[in-house]
């Protein structure tokens, strides 16, 4: 089943998510009408390959051309203008800039799956459930509709500003043309009447200066008000959920939304500025006791200033962390002379700031590493899809400097994985007379030099941006704090859901718990600390749990992925429990399980009975690796694996996959050939002679009810082969070779 198909089987509260992400960015039509096409192609590699970005749009155009073609045969009105629609869209969006439809969807991809492990989770995790609070989702309409209100009260000012200053054009017209009279004149009694109308429009103007800068002042107060508050918050939430995102949790927001916003607050504050600027214009040419003007404006100008300083500093953000194209699933890990890409946004989108701001990259201030390549670029609006004011950094490379003594510090396999470093920019605005200097910083990262390093810096990321919402603690290693045991599940599920496309699920979870703790715990406000995870080894292995668990996420991601994919590997389960749940299972009944004891091993146990038939036994093979993986796909094993017991003829122990579906049905479309396929001569290899597959073989030499060690259950060697040769009859044997069947390993 495809990953749409399941996405269309949740219920509503999950379609009600994935519909929170599907815009004019990338369509949903797209997703449903070409789900199969682009499942099967590799957007995460695109999102960082140029080359790659452009071939994927281009056959992306392709298929939705194919698609028009076949609904234009239907006569489907609708859906043809809806796709040429698309179609003018992606030319037109994405042409120059490939990579950025890429990053859509494999980001859409990804929070697909996200949510299908959600929705296999029996409850939300504390930390997903936390960043979708409803009191979250008010501010954010309550920010949205201030910012609104804001924006409207200062274009009302405007028009109280222009009836001001027609107002004093008048009072300026008469004063003048009275001054202008002879002095015979100036004393009639239509004179003095005019006298005393020019006092009242004074006294009207006076009023309406009064006005004017109340409803200013009210202005700036709103402002200062949303900023200080709720506008903040929204702000150290996007970036809080950022950080969760970073390490696998859900696909954060909400960016255009706080654009926006920044944008319009911007916007009103300039127009202010400009109101009072006015103010000051008039005060030039008329100005009496007792006006307000030469008073408030000063103090007024100097808040406006200073909000816009904040805002335009709070403005300055990192969109999309420091990551190596390498590995676009492990961010904020950069290894020595790699390039890594970085993401920077001004949320104030003013067109006269297109390619006026020049923002410079720098590393540290230790002088420990410098920055090599292109580390100066201007922000501009035309590199982004939704034309934001953006620029990306895509040629940076770190590099450790030599030390006095001519040797570099910790460069090689004892570089400190837990030891953090910033990447740092700044630029400065000149707008409208105000100078602004601007400065922002990525989330710590962690610098190796060999991808031998690349685990236990992934865990220092991990369990930096799991424990603390301080975007800047460098020295947070010298004291890690504990994390609570229920968050790192909730985490731990999350590195399987965004790497290997399946989360895990609650019995998963109980699993790793245990292994963690060493005994079953209640794990909901329990404390875990860090050397546990990452540092101490597990008892009686040379191994930690995460270099344990790592192994096991890079098993799957090469080898095993289409069946973890479809549920049906258990994996995490004890030796101890494997039992209880096959014991009272038909025999042949097996599951799969990863090995406890050997770093990224498979195993598979099933369940047999005694000829007697009151007592069952359990046979585990030994682990099988990404070595023997290689050679041999595990779903192949497991239709071809066979066992020999006592004198009876090799055969098939594993029937059912727990708890009761049938092997064939479980894994029939992972097999790479139908097992009664004969290859011939002709088929491949060297000429004249019949193609060899590999077929696993495993002895078991008595019926004890004792476990079988994994040494019992071995590949079958040449002994082992000269003992199928005595329980098999020459004719069978060349029948089976000549199918290809049997190879010796």
């Amino acid at each position: 089943m495809s990953q749409w198909s399941q996405v269309q089987q949740l219920e509503i509260k999950f379609l009600e998510q994935v519909d929170q992400f599907y815009d004019d960015n990338f369509p949903m039509e797209i997703r449903h009408l070409l789900a199969q096409w682009i499942e099967s192609q590799d957007w995460e590699a695109a999102a960082n390959n140029e080359a790659m970005a452009m071939i994927l749009l281009q056959n992306l155009i392709i298929q939705v051309d194919e698609q028009l073609d076949r609904v234009s045969q239907e006569k489907n009105l609708l859906l043809i203008h809806n796709l040429k629609r698309i179609r003018k869209l992606l030319q037109g969006k994405y042409h120059g800039n490939p990579m950025h439809i890429a990053v859509i969807i494999s980001n859409c991809l990804r929070e697909e799956r996200r949510i299908l492990a959600a929705a296999s989770m029996p409850v939300q995790g504390p930390l997903e459930k936390s960043l979708q609070n409803s009191v979250v989702s008010e501010r954010q309409r309550n920010v949205e509709h201030k910012v609104s209100a804001i924006k409207n009260s200062a274009q009302m000012t405007d028009q109280d500003v222009k009836y001001l200053e027609d107002l004093q054009e008048e009072f300026d017209f008469r004063y003048k043309t009275i001054q202008s009279l002879e002095q015979n004149d100036k004393n009639s009694a239509l004179i003095k009447q005019e006298m005393l109308v020019l006092q009242a429009m004074l006294n009207t103007l006076d009023y309406k200066r009064k006005e004017v800068l109340s409803k200013i002042g009210r202005v700036i107060h709103e402002i200062d008000m949303l900023m200080s508050n709720m506008l903040t918050e929204e702000l150290l939430d996007w970036k809080r959920r950022q950080q969760i995102a970073c390490i696998g949790g859900p696909l954060h927001g909400g960016l255009d939304q706080l654009q926006n916003c920044f944008t319009l607050l911007a916007e009103s504050l300039f127009q202010v500025r400009r109101q009072l600027e006015k103010l000051d214009e008039l005060l030039t040419r008329l100005t009496y006791d007792g006006d307000p003007i030469p008073v408030q404006r000063p103090q007024l100008l100097e808040k406006v200033n200073f909000l816009l300083y904040n805002l335009f500093r709070n403005s300055f953000v990192v969109e999309r962390q420091p990551c190596m194209p390498t590995h676009p699933q492990r961010p904020m890990v950069l290894k020595t002379l790699i390039q890594f890409t970085v993401k920077l946004r001004l949320l104030i989108k003013l067109p006269e700031l297109n390619y006026q701001i020049r923002v410079k990259a720098t590393i540290d201030n230790n002088r420990r590493f410098v920055l090599c390549g292109t580390h100066v670029k201007a922000m501009n609006m035309d590199e982004s899809a939704n034309g934001s004011l953006s620029v990306e950094f895509r040629h940076l490379q770190p590099k450790e400097m030599k030390t006095s003594a001519g040797s570099k510090g910790n460069e090689g396999p004892h570089m400190v994985t837990e030891e953090l470093h910033s990447i740092s920019f700044e630029t400065q605005v000149c707008l409208y007379g105000l100078t602004i200097n601007l400065e922002t910083s990525s989330l710590p990262v962690v610098m190796i030099s060999n991808v031998s390093q690349l685990p236990n810096a992934w865990a220092s990321i991990i369990w930096y941006n799991l424990s603390t919402n301080d975007p800047q603690n460098l020295s947070f290693f010298n004291n890690p704090p504990a994390a609570t045991l229920s968050q790192l599940l909730e985490v731990l599920s999350w590195q399987f859901s965004s790497y290997v496309g399946r989360g895990l699920n609650s019995e998963q979870l109980n699993m790793l718990a245990e292994k963690l703790m060493g005994q079953p715990v209640s794990y909901n406000d329990y404390q875990l600390s860090w050397a546990k995870f990452c540092k101490e080894h597990l008892p009686g292995k040379s191994f930690t749990f995460w270099v344990w668990l790592e192994a096991i996420l890079d098993l799957i991601k090469k080898h095993i992925l289409p069946l973890w994919i479809d549920g049906y590997i258990m994996g995490f389960v004890s030796k101890e429990k494997e039992r209880i749940l096959l014991k009272d299972k038909t025999p042949g009944t097996f599951l799969l399980r990863f090995s406890e004891s050997n770093l990224g091993g498979i195993t598979f146990t099933w369940v047999d009975q005694l000829e007697n038939g009151k007592y069952v036994t359990f046979h585990s093979v030994e682990p099988y690796n990404k070595g023997r993986l290689s050679a041999l796909p595990f779903a192949d094993i497991l239709r071809d694996y066979k066992v020999i017991m006592a004198d009876n003829v090799p055969e098939n122990p594993l029937k059912y996959l727990y708890p009761d579906i049938p092997k064939d049905k479980a894994f029939g479309k992972h097999y790479s050939c139908q097992p009664n396929e004969v290859s011939k001569p002709s088929d491949g290899g060297v000429k004249g002679y019949v193609p060899s597959v590999f077929i696993p073989v495993s002895k078991i030499l008595n019926d004890s009810t004792e476990p079988r060690s994994p040494s019992d259950l071995l590949p079958m060697s040449p002994s082992v082969y000269a003992v199928l040769r005595e329980h098999l009859s020459p004719t069978a044997i060349e029948t089976a070779v000549s199918a290809g069947k049997f190879s010796i390993h």
